[in-house]
């Protein structure tokens, strides 16, 4: 396997996470035109996709292959529920 190939499939594989970290930092930002303080939404897309980016290689342990829908599942549950932690306690 060449270096590329090798970064192709990492890629591939890390892409759920970050995207999903993209659009849930951007939605509540989006629809209530709220801005996001210092660095916020940096801090928030980096911690959602190093969490998700985790579940992915939990999933890919246990089930011994990637692209398992309860993996994604349990990553849509953990990135959802981190973002309503964190928009929840913003908006106190």
């Amino acid at each position: 396997m060449t270096f590329l190939t090798l970064a192709g499939h990492l890629a591939n594989f890390l892409v759920p996470a970050v995207v999903m970290a993209v659009i849930l930092a951007l939605m509540p930002r989006t629809l209530r035109k709220a801005r996001a303080g210092r660095g916020g939404f940096w801090r928030e897309v980096g911690w959602s996709s190093l969490a998700g980016t985790l579940v992915l290689v939990a999933g890919l342990v246990w089930f011994g292959r990637d692209g398992k829908i309860a993996t994604y599942a349990v990553l849509v549950l953990v990135q959802g529920t981190l973002a309503w932690y964190w928009h929840g306690r913003g908006a106190r």
